[in-house]
């Protein structure tokens, strides 16, 4: 496979070709305008002659005065020796003709190559190696009854044709050593130009994992590549986050796997100790089971993490009533609650079209949590609404001490634990809780956002409207009044 050009090499060869084009039309124009130039000068020059011949014609009256033609005639053009004039009477006869150019016959026939609108057409020929360029026109004498005669005159353009052959050899030099440097220049150009970027390449160069939170400096880049620097700082940002976040996870990973995994080894290794009964091993097992039970729990729900971060939970699409399945939920955790006791309370009602045990999981996982950080004679509260925008929310929310706002961002990160001192270890699970919730409101194309403030920390669940009307009612709702009016 060929190996795609630089992209100096393109801007390169374009300027060249854009150069080369510009100034080959330019070096045709001007040697088009000089050669017109030229041109118009010989035919300014023939006019004048042949108005010469005419005036001197003119002022012939006699016979006599006629034979003094040639001598007048040869006196007016000393010094132009480049001129050929010939007069030609009736039947052809010749009356003069000057040393030089021996006009063609087509010339002399025609008497004159002014054409019917009075614009005249030289005529051009070559003689003996040389260039030639002549008019014609007739010419009345002052002898009565004498008829028209023909006048013919001629310049030599061989100078011309020599000035332009020279003119032409050195204008496409000119030309030719105008395109090499264009492309020079446009190389120099283009690698100047380019210049930020490859500055950008060698700062990238220099960016590893211990060095993701370097940044390039929009300011020094030029405006085109404004964009391409903070998109590519988006792009820093998102890995050092990543990043930091996989870190992270392995780091509590292998903290969580440690724990149940050391019970186990050590249990095993004081069961192993010594001779026991059988009932003795029968509760090493039992205590065994449990840890595993705790493994299988964290790795199915690592699973259905990984399964989330690849878009692979599809949820099936049912009516699923989240009232009911709240009130299903107190139902669950009340004897929960009352061993914390915490009230639970319900305000409002919502449907939406979803995955109903996948609902029922981040429900529960929002609920637990909740209860477990409501101080005794608190009250979690859940409302469901209908918003203007049509949308479903439902919030979650519980009395507390506040989160501090570093730690809110993080909440949803795998295993991740604001202060050890607001969990319980073993009834606090694996701290994947917060994180399935996360990823099934994802997956039902939902969003979630957390707040704690004034001693009350917020789950805010938006779910999309999914058909559903968008009615423009007042800003407080029904279900908001009846929270209200519930202690909120």
């Amino acid at each position: 496979m060929m190996r795609p050009k630089s992209i100096t090499f393109r801007l390169t060869l374009f300027f060249s070709t854009a150069s080369t084009a510009v100034l080959i039309v330019i070096g045709y124009l001007a040697g088009t305008l000089v050669e017109a130039h030229f041109e118009q000068l010989d035919l300014e020059e023939l006019r004048g002659k042949l108005e010469l011949v005419r005036h001197t014609l003119g002022k012939v009256h006699t016979p006599a005065g006629m034979a003094a033609v040639p001598e007048k005639l040869s006196d007016a053009l000393v010094g132009h020796h480049v001129l050929s004039v010939a007069v030609v009477g009736a039947g052809r006869s010749l009356l003069f003709k000057s040393p030089g150019a021996d006009f063609p016959a087509s010339l002399i026939e025609r008497g004159t190559t002014e054409d019917a609108s009075g614009r005249e057409h030289p005529v051009v020929w070559e003689q003996g190696g040389q260039g030639y360029r002549g008019i014609a026109g007739t010419a009345v004498t002052g002898i009565a009854g004498q008829p028209l005669v023909t006048v013919a005159v001629a310049v030599n353009t061989e100078h011309h044709r020599v000035f332009m052959q020279t003119f032409h050899r050195r204008l496409w030099l000119a030309i030719g050593a105008s395109i090499a440097l264009t492309a020079l220049l446009g190389w120099i150009a283009a690698r100047r130009g380019l210049a930020p970027v490859h500055e950008l390449a060698r700062l990238t160069h220099g960016i590893s994992i211990s060095r993701l939170g370097e940044r390039l400096p929009p300011q020094s880049v030029p405006t085109e590549l404004v964009d391409l620097a903070i998109a590519f700082n988006d792009m820093l940002a998102r890995l050092e986050g990543s990043f930091r976040r996989l870190t992270d996870f392995s780091s509590d990973l292998a903290h969580e796997l440690r724990t149940p995994i050391s019970n186990l080894m050590t249990e095993t290794q004081v069961a192993l100790s010594k001779a026991r009964s059988a009932e003795q091993y029968r509760e090493v097992l039992y205590s065994n089971l449990e840890e595993y039970e705790r493994l299988a729990r964290m790795i199915a729900d690592m699973l259905f993490l990984a399964k989330a971060d690849n878009g692979l939970i599809v949820p099936s699409s049912e009516p699923v009533d989240l009232t009911t399945e709240v009130r299903n939920l107190f139902g669950f955790y009340e004897a929960f609650a009352e061993e914390h006791g915490v009230g639970l309370t319900l305000a409002g009602a919502g449907s939406i079209a979803g995955d109903r045990l996948m609902m029922r999981r981040a429900l529960s996982n929002l609920l637990s949590n909740a209860i477990r950080h409501t101080p005794r004679g608190g009250s979690v509260k859940v409302l469901i609404e209908q918003r203007p925008s049509g949308e479903i929310g439902l919030r979650v929310e519980n009395p507390g001490e506040d989160i501090a706002p570093e730690h809110l961002p993080r909440l949803f990160d795998r295993f991740y634990r604001v202060d050890p001192s607001r969990h319980k270890a073993h009834s606090e699970g694996a701290g994947l809780g917060l994180a399935i919730t996360k990823s099934i409101v994802e997956a039902h194309k939902g969003s979630i956002r957390i707040s704690s403030a004034d001693g009350t920390t917020r789950f805010d669940i938006a779910f999309p409207a999914a058909g559903a009307e968008r009615r423009a009612g007042p800003h407080t709702t029904p279900a908001q009044q009846d929270w209200e009016r519930s202690g909120k």
